[in-house]
Parts: structure tokens; C-alpha cells; sequence
């Protein structure tokens, strides 16, 4: 009763709003499509869409239905590619979805000896993932996850890479900039710039205002690094970043890198990936090579 190209209808319906353009994106008619899904409707006993106007909105089913494409697809696909590669020989492509804004610049480091190492795979980096990745590395959507908060979930493995400082960089010419470290109840007055990313998932909050019971005089977020840093070069705020990348910045630019607290706030990178990859050459290729990447030596692996 139900097969895969409903699955696929359902999607791009969903994805598009209208039956005209999920048809156009599938190359199918409109009338085919409709009449696709009307034979299912019967079939199942149950709608998959009510209309409302010139939109579609799923049912109950159709929202079951929905989820169903959304996990199954994927892994359909993914399934299929591995089959074009074992029949044609070819290694495929590394999918990399990222759940870290900052980790963008180190992962280009990797990529680049990567890549020289192994020409028959390519590197596709997916950061649509930015906090939701879990689920990305699950349905098969992605191979590997750069993250700094690993889940541990069953049939997933998350490897450590490299252990990094988080600090705070304010202008060179700031009240703070010749502190040795800055304590949370020095920012009361300043403005935080940080990525666009939920305050639970920050670690200057979770691991540095929130124990203290600070906030920020007010918080602005910023989508890119270059211009987050060039607005605390500016004196419009200042940013918690990782030391490595800081510090590069600190070269270009008028900023000075501060410890937050006496002790530092540590964190790490983490690469997960499915079990069922775990005999993947290239794939471990990448882990290994991520995890002798030294940040502090422009020549790269040790």
C-alpha cells in the first residue's frame, strides 16, 4: 500500500506548500501527483491532507507520514549511493554536519590534508545541522558531527579530537584588557556578543554567568566571526570564544584574549559518527586525522 514515492510526495509537498510546485520539483504532473495520493488516501481509509484556501495541511496521518519520509528517506538514499560506490569502485563523499559556529575555521585545516590524502572522496560540510545534528547523524543525513556536546545514544560513537579553553576577547584598549583573568560579575556591564545559538547551549552562560547568577547588560547575536570580532575591535561589545581562535584574530586585529575565571573554562570537540560505520577507511581516516591536528602549529598534524 505504501510505497516510497508517496513518501517522496508527502515531503515535497510539505517543503513547497502548494501540490503545482512539489509536481514541478518531482517531475510529475499535477494531475498524476494528485491522483498518487488519492488512490493512497483510499487505500489507507484515512486523509493525508485537509485544504484550507490554496495550502494543504496535513492530517494526523499525513503528519505521521511525514516523519516517516523524513527518517526513511535519507537512509534510502544513503543506502543507494553505497551501492553506486561497492559497483563503480569509488570511495563517495564525507558528509560533515557542524554543531559549532567556531569549529568552521579548524575543520578547513583538516579538510585541506584530508582531501590531498584521499582523492576519491569528497567533503560535503552541512551546517544547517547547528544544533540539531543528533538527529541529522541518526536519519543518515550526515556522517560525521563536530560537536562540543556530545549525546551518547545507542549505535552512536563520539570520539574526543581536541581540548580547547573558551575565552573572553574584549578590545585591546578595554578596562579589562590587562586583567589576568575577568570574574562573570565583570560583564554586568558589557554587551555579549555571541553566535545565534539558544542561551542553554552557550557555555559562557552555562559555564560562566549562570553559576555566578550574572546576565550581560544586554546580549546581541552574531552570525559571523569576522564581523562579531570586528564590533569587539570596535568597543560595541565584547565575545566568548575558543583560545585558538581567538588568538588568531588577536594577531589581525586589536583584541586581547582573557581567561574567564582563575581556572579557565575547558571544554572539547567531539567527532560522533553511527557504530555501523566503524569499518568506513576513509571515515576513521578523518577521526584520526582530526585528533593529531594541532591548532597551534600551522603546519597541521603531529
Amino acid at each position: 500500500m505504501l510505497e516510497r514515492n508517496h513518501l517522496r510526495v508527502i515531503q515535497a509537498v510539505d517543503h513547497h506548500g502548494s501540490v503545482t510546485a512539489a509536481a514541478k520539483q518531482l517531475h510529475l504532473t499535477q494531475s498524476a501527483l494528485s491522483h498518487t495520493m488519492r488512490k493512497l488516501e483510499l487505500s489507507a481509509g484515512t486523509a493525508i491532507w485537509l485544504r484550507e484556501g490554496r495550502r494543504l495541511r496535513l492530517t494526523q496521518a499525513g503528519e505521521f507520514l511525514l516523519d516517516v519520509a523524513n527518517r526513511l528517506l535519507p537512509q534510502l538514499e544513503h543506502a543507494e549511493a553505497k551501492l553506486r560506490q561497492f559497483a563503480e569502485g569509488e570511495r563517495g563523499t564525507l558528509r560533515i554536519g557542524m554543531e559549532c559556529h567556531p569549529c568552521y575555521q579548524w575543520l578547513l585545516k583538516i579538510v585541506s590534508p584530508f582531501l590531498v590524502a584521499w582523492p576519491d572522496v569528497d567533503v560535503d560540510v552541512k551546517q544547517k545541522f547547528q544544533f540539531g545534528g543528533l538527529g541529522a547523524l541518526q536519519d543518515f543525513e550526515i556522517d560525521l558531527l563536530v560537536t562540543p556536546d556530545p549525546f551518547y545514544r545507542p549505535g552512536l560513537v563520539f570520539e574526543p579530537v581536541f581540548d580547547y579553553e573558551q575565552v573572553l576577547v574584549v578590545p585591546a584598549d578595554h578596562v579589562l584588557a590587562t586583567r589576568e583573568h575577568v570574574t562573570a560579575q565583570d560583564l554586568r556591564t558589557e554587551t555579549l556578543l555571541t553566535y545565534p545559538v539558544a542561551l542553554d547551549r552557550l557555555d559562557v552562560y552555562t559555564r560562566f554567568l549562570n553559576p555566578a547568577a550574572v546576565a550581560p547588560r544586554s546580549h546581541k547575536s552574531i552570525e559571523t566571526t569576522d564581523i562579531m570580532l570586528q564590533m569587539v575591535a570596535g568597543g560595541r561589545g565584547v565575545a566568548a570564544l575558543p583560545r585558538w581562535l581567538a588568538e588568531e584574530y588577536c594577531q589581525k586585529l586589536p583584541l586581547v584574549a582573557l581567561r574567564m575565571g582563575p581556572q579557565g573554562v575547558d571544554k572539547q570537540i567531539f567527532l560522533g559518527s553511527r557504530e555501523s560505520d566503524g569499518d568506513t577507511e576513509y571515515l576513521q581516516a578523518f577521526i584520526r586525522l582530526a585528533r593529531s591536528f594541532d591548532l597551534t602549529d600551522a603546519n597541521g598534524p603531529v
